[in-house]
């Protein structure tokens, strides 16, 4: 029944128009998080991927977790709508680096998978994802891979009229009201960007009960998974000749409820200010000097349902990076930095300010990090390294030990052609990560997760090793690629949560609230593959991409790592007409049964079925684009294997969403 219901939706896209295609359009897109800048079809060092334009918009949702969810090797964390990360790989947390325009973001989100990433997607021009080792690079929190949100608020070219983007949206399944909205203009040589987000969501509907079980009374509706965010950022650039310097500020509040038994939510506040600066030319060996400076504010406080403060988290950084890159070296190009990173970390009890969670900790890090290129005849070969110390100072009156790190990464990769069109890509990497604040120094209650957290300040560094095979085809109507890999970890850590029930204080009690979960380490191993395969892609008329993932964690003696995502295989069928785009979706993710000690539930497989339509006409000097969308047409009860709430926390139910575009 389930596949003939599958068949029949693809129908109706089918129905859409006849079979048919023209010649391919190209189109070209630049990473930016790549030290060597290199366009999406050639990368060395990791396998790629860019959303933006039409793309970007048709998937962007409540957070950078549900926007990037149905990618090649990523899945979502799933805590509700407020707060879900990308998992990458089936690595998450501190392990996969999240980045606002090749900068950190700087909250706590890698902390815990109630904590929402400060980054609002609504308002971003290109969203990129970097896995392997390319991303480590960028410090040692990416040995998963890292996520990279460019919004363009430090302009870098002048616009001579002004241009942006509004857009309105409504979605019925949570009643959302949303806008957002970009402008680009400039005055003589001052390059000037604005831009901003509203949303506001009721408790999302779910086609059935909130518990897998078909107990209690939540059914029809998650009680608690409302969310509220604002967000407005404003950049002012000076352009001239010799390159340009920069500045932009912004500020992003987001409140959201935990779909828990107790409905806390947490009211999020963060102000960022960056600054870009490039001069070209600045020494006769280097063509580009580069140098950014990030610092942020921020903070937020779990709220019990009353509203009563329970308590609040602080994080205040400021990073620096610099770089200087050069084209022709006897054949070699490439770039080598200069990377800082201070800040000062705290989760302290609303009503006492004592440390009950995590103690206020100064963090510092210093990097110096490398990456060179050259063609050897027809074939690539590619290598980096970087070199980083981290300190983890708590505050004496703790009376809890500082702990220095010195970490190692390197990396070697290679594109051998093998015919016109086709390649092979391979890569070895190494790369270090030391434990976060809180695997070391966590010692008390979080509310959001119900656990009593205990760090360990003995804990050694991580040590990954990664060996990743690619085959791929890059050009044609027709494009495919297969990855392959296996990521060998010593020292990863993790929380072993043992059962044993505690109150607030961390005493053994039967009734407790809490659940101990203490940080320990172990040998893991990461393997996996990923295939893909296109026609037609950006052309005119009819396209196909089909597209499979699968990745297995273990824990030496101790079977599989918490939270690994299913097997998923999926197909998107479009066709583009002139002013019509139309695409249907189609995801199937396997039954996840491989388990972790501390994990009971088995999530059922699911298929996802997802519609968008979308008309572009012009409209005196703008282009005017209607869009409507059905998420989960198939009205599945879909549970995200990655999700720690798995059992009682399902997805939404079927849900229309209708808006409005207009570029200018």
């Amino acid at each position: 029944m389930l596949l003939q219901r599958t068949l029949l939706a693809a129908a109706v896209c089918a129905a859409f128009a006849p079979f048919s295609a023209q010649a391919q359009s190209t189109t070209t897109v630049t990473v930016s998080a790549n030290p060597l800048g290199k366009e999406e079809s050639l990368q060395i060092l990791s396998p790629t991927k860019i959303l933006s334009g039409s793309e970007l918009r048709s998937k962007i949702g409540s957070s950078l977790g549900e926007t990037l969810g149905s990618e090649l090797g990523v899945s979502a964390s799933g805590f509700g709508a407020g707060a879900s990360r990308p998992i990458i790989r089936g690595l998450e947390g501190p392990r996969v680096k999240i980045l606002q325009n090749g900068m950190t973001v700087a909250d706590v989100s890698g902390l815990s998978n109630d904590h929402a990433v400060a980054s609002e997607t609504a308002s971003s021009q290109q969203i990129e994802i970097l896995r392997g080792p390319a991303a480590l690079l960028y410090g040692s929190g990416a040995i998963g891979g890292l996520v990279n949100v460019v919004d363009g608020r430090i302009p870098t070219s002048l616009s001579k009229q002004l241009n942006g983007e509004f857009e309105v949206k409504y979605v019925g399944v949570n009643a959302e009201k949303s806008a957002s909205f970009f402008l680009d203009g400039s005055i003589n040589d001052i390059a000037l960007h604005l831009d901003g987000n509203s949303r506001d969501t009721k408790d999302y509907k779910i086609p059935g009960f909130a518990d897998a079980h078909g107990e209690g009374e939540m059914k029809g509706r998650l009680s608690n998974s409302f969310t509220r965010e604002h967000s407005l950022g404003f950049g002012a650039t000076l352009i001239k000749p010799w390159g340009h310097i920069g500045a932009s500020i912004q500020n992003m509040q987001d409140v959201y409820g935990i779909p828990t038994e107790e409905m806390s939510y947490i009211d999020l506040d963060q102000t960022r200010f960056d600054i870009d600066a490039a001069v070209f030319k600045p020494f006769l060996a280097f063509d580009t000097f580069k140098f950014k400076l990030g610092s942020t504010d921020y903070q937020h406080t779990e709220k019990l349902q009353d509203g009563t403060p329970a308590t609040n988290f602080k994080n205040r950084t400021l990073e620096t990076r610099t770089s200087l890159s050069h084209t022709n070296w006897n054949g070699w190009e490439g770039s080598l930095g200069v990377q800082t990173e201070h800040a000062n970390f705290s989760a302290l009890s609303a009503e006492t300010g004592r440390a009950d969670t995590v103690p206020t900790t100064r963090s510092t890090s210093n990097a110096v990090f490398l990456v060179e290129q050259k063609n050897f005849g027809p074939v690539t070969l590619s290598g980096g390294g970087r070199i980083e110390q981290v300190k983890r100072q708590p505050k004496a009156e703790f009376n809890l030990p500082q702990r220095e790190f010195n970490l190692h990464s390197f990396s070697v990769g290679g594109l051998i052609p093998v015919a016109n069109g086709y390649a092979v890509v391979t890569s070895l990497s190494t790369a270090q990560r030391a434990p976060t604040t809180e695997e070391l120094y966590s010692n008390g209650p979080h509310e959001s997760t119900l656990t009593f957290d205990i760090g360990n300040h003995q804990l050694k560094s991580e040590k990954s090793r990664n060996l990743e095979l690619s085959l791929q085809k890059t050009s044609g109507l027709v494009q495919w690629k297969i990855n392959a890999f296996v990521n060998k970890v010593d020292n990863y850590v993790f929380g072993e949560i043992d059962g044993l029930r505690v109150d607030e204080e961390g005493h053994e009690d039967p009734d407790g609230e809490f659940t101990q979960r203490f940080w320990k380490q172990a040998k893991a191993t990461i393997r996996g593959g990923e295939a893909e395969i296109s026609y037609n892609q950006f052309g005119e008329g009819f396209s196909i991409r089909g597209f499979a993932d699968t990745s297995r964690g273990t824990l030496s003696a101790r079977g599989s790592l918490p939270l690994q995502p299913a097997n998923r295989i999926g197909v998107d069928l479009g066709y583009r007409s002139g002013p019509w785009r139309n695409t249907i979706s189609v995801l199937h993710a396997q039954k996840q049964d491989r388990l972790a000690t501390s994990e009971t539930y088995v999530t059922p497989s699911f298929t996802k079925v997802d519609l968008n339509v979308t008309y572009t006409h012009p409209y005196m000097n703008t282009q005017i684009t209607w869009f409507a969308q059905v998420k989960n047409l198939l009205n599945q009860d879909i549970r995200l294997a990655t999700s720690v709430l798995k059992e009682t926390v399902p997805q939404p139910m079927r849900g229309f969403i209708a808006g409005m575009r207009v570029n200018f």
